[in-house]
């Protein structure tokens, strides 16, 4: 039995008059007339009672017609939702993002404008490293991924967008002889003792830190090691050393600690949106129009 076997069904049914019905389809009467018969060899009862005067349903029929108008229903849903689909319209969008991401006016920001847009897809947003966010979305676990990456190796099979630049902040405690400075390099840090994250992370600060050390002459000394950039912070502010994090994380505000601009070239982290390579899932292009061109910070 196919669709439009249904379809000629309902039209018989309704307009209890084969002419009509075949008028209302554009197809000939006899030709209708013979599916309408084949249909109930198939199914084996009779839905309709012919006579030279009326065309009427029988009770099979009348039965048969709800069944009928039912599943025509759910198809033409189903094709719907299919064809939204295909336009970006609906379903799921899963998305990595950094922790330091909703410091930051650029997740909410993309975010709100595709729910206007998009109010039928579900977001389902993840707080993940930039390395587990790159195995996530090769493995199809996640959409994209709002990654950190800089001093990291992207993954061959997925394509990295810079979207924006984020300066670096030197975060140090108030009573530190520096902390009147309005601006630091890294020179100016030769045997402090540095509070960053674990290398295993892989937030790439922590290769990026060491890069600017080395260029400045020194190797920077490591003291503390945290996972949690606010973790860092309060250690700065309980006088275990420095940090160095983006700046979107002034806005973290634990007495004793301030936050000084960074002097040093190259002293800025890189914020980038990951996808997997030829993806041409709708959702995740409608999502990729929002994001703004890269800028400097």
């Amino acid at each position: 039995m196919e669709l439009r076997h249904l379809r000629y069904f309902v039209a018989v049914a309704e307009e209890l008059n084969f002419t009509r019905a075949a008028e209302r389809l554009h197809i000939g009467q006899p030709p209708l007339s013979q599916q309408i018969q084949a249909l109930e060899e198939k199914l084996g009862v009779q839905l309709f009672e012919r006579t030279k005067r009326r065309v009427a349903l029988t009770p099979a029929g009348q039965r048969f017609l709800e069944h009928a108008r039912r599943v025509l229903e759910q198809a033409g849903r189903a094709v719907e939702d299919v064809r939204r689909m295909a336009r970006g319209e609906v379903g799921e969008l899963k998305i990595g993002f950094t922790s330091s991401l909703p410091f930051t006016a650029v997740l909410p920001n993309v975010v709100r404008r595709y729910r206007e847009q998009r109010p039928d897809v579900t977001l389902n947003l993840r707080e993940m490293f930039t390395p587990d966010q790159y195995t996530a979305i090769e493995a199809g676990e996640l959409d994209l991924g709002f990654v950190r990456y800089t001093g990291l190796e992207t993954p061959a099979g997925l394509d990295v967008r810079e979207i924006h630049h984020d300066p670096l902040r030197l975060v140090i405690n108030a009573a530190h002889p520096l902390a009147s400075r309005p601006v630091l390099s890294l020179a100016d840090l030769h045997g402090e003792g540095f509070i960053t994250y674990p290398i295993t992370v892989g937030t790439g600060l922590t290769i990026l830190l060491r890069e600017l050390c080395l260029k400045a002459g020194f190797e920077p000394r490591i003291v503390q090691i945290a996972g949690e950039a606010t973790t860092q912070i309060g250690l700065v502010a309980a006088g275990l050393g420095v940090a160095l994090l983006p700046a979107p994380l002034e806005c973290v505000r634990i007495e004793g600690v301030r936050y000084l601009p960074v002097s040093d070239a190259g002293a800025y982290l890189s914020l980038g949106v990951a996808t997997r390579k030829g993806d041409r899932n709708p959702l995740v292009a409608q999502f990729l129009s929002n994001l703004e061109p890269p800028r400097e910070g």
